[in-house]
């Protein structure tokens, strides 16, 4: 049965704004942190082929009052395959920090409604964030739709599937 599109919400009603800090446990400044950094992101990505930007900010998990994020961007390549997603991007970025675990993960796009993720990048994010994570996805005018790991991948294969390591048969 196919689902029906989650809403788009308006970036400049902050009584939307509010609902949806309040719906994901996040902060007005934690909000405002991830989308200026998905969008400060955007303006750094390397696409000289397709020429379509894309920006990521990660909320890591205990990040405080600061709302400090990790920022990403695609970059591509000429070799088409080789190129990066803005959201594995990020993931890297916070690797290399020692952070793997988050809160929140925004993206932002030059289109308009937003873009979601692709296949590649969810299955990356679910390496890192739990099932209930909200992933807000800023268009061209800054509106957005969430949704969480869960809803962007159903019936996920992750860490918790895999036995533990030294287990039997491992």
């Amino acid at each position: 049965m196919p689902s029906s599109a989650p809403p788009l919400l308006s970036g400049k009603d902050a009584a939307v704004v509010s609902a949806t800090c309040a719906a994901h446990g996040l902060t007005r400044a934690e909000f405002d942190a991830l989308r200026d950094g998905a969008v400060a992101a955007k303006a750094t990505a390397y696409c000289p082929y397709s020429k379509f930007r894309v920006g990521a900010a990660l909320l890591p998990l205990g990040a405080g009052a600061q709302a400090a994020v990790i920022p990403g961007c695609n970059v591509e390549n000429a070799s088409y395959p080789v190129g990066m997603c803005a959201e594995r991007v990020g993931l890297g970025a916070a690797v290399a920090q020692g952070v793997t675990a988050f809160r929140a993960l925004a993206v932002a796009t030059d289109i308009s409604p937003p873009a979601s993720p692709c296949g590649m990048c969810r299955q990356a994010i679910r390496e890192f964030c739990s099932s209930d994570m909200p992933i807000v996805m800023f268009d061209k005018n800054e509106d957005y739709v969430v949704l969480t790991v869960q809803e962007i991948l159903p019936m996920s294969f992750g860490p918790d599937q895999l036995p533990p390591p030294g287990a039997p048969g491992t």
